[in-house]
């Protein structure tokens, strides 16, 4: 019974890390369409917002929210049935990591609020830019989880450096062609 439990645990545990992600990947896109909604003459403009208000709404709080508790709940249920991940360097970076997502999804709610009071404290581009920070704590959380004691920092390191600043030129790029197809 304690092994299914576990093993249940540990399932939706996964489930939900993936709609959390979901939802923090897809969220600042929907900002993204909001800010860049603001450039739309008048009526455009108010139905855009209104509608991306209500999408970003039922994502926020019916999706990305509730994922994001049960995957905490879910995470500590399994270092209370496995006490010895605790003892281990690799999930104490892990945490880490993880920290800085919850720190993360809370810098995207004040970002939902002040779009909701229509309040744009960030052009499309540098949302673009803010959107790839999930991306790389997916990457740095997946790559410690599977490496754990065998991963080397230093290649980690390196490459989630790569990944940013391909991330970057990728964003830079679809950037010059938007702008380059407007003209």
């Amino acid at each position: 019974m304690n092994g299914e439990f576990l093993l249940t645990a540990k399932a939706l545990h996964i489930i939900f890390v993936i709609a959390w992600f979901a939802g923090l990947f897809y969220i600042p896109r929907l900002f993204i369409y909001h800010v860049e909604a603001q450039q739309k003459p008048d009526a455009e403009r108010a139905a855009l917002s209104a509608q991306l208000k209500i999408m970003t709404s039922r994502l926020w709080f019916i999706i990305t929210w509730p994922a994001m508790i049960i995957t905490v709940i879910t995470a500590a249920m399994l270092l209370w049935l496995v006490p010895a991940y605790l003892s281990m360097p690799w999930m104490h970076v892990k945490l880490g990591f993880v920290g800085l997502l919850i720190l993360y999804h809370f810098s995207l709610h004040w970002l939902y609020r002040k779009q909701k009071r229509d309040e744009f404290p960030m052009t499309s581009t540098q949302l673009r830019f803010y959107n790839e920070l999930a991306t790389l704590l997916l990457f740095a959380i997946i790559f410690t989880v599977v490496f754990k004691t065998t991963f080397s920092w230093f290649y980690g390191a390196g490459g989630l450096l790569l990944l940013g600043v391909v991330l970057s030129v990728g964003i830079m790029l679809y950037k010059k062609s938007r702008k380059k197809n407007s003209d």
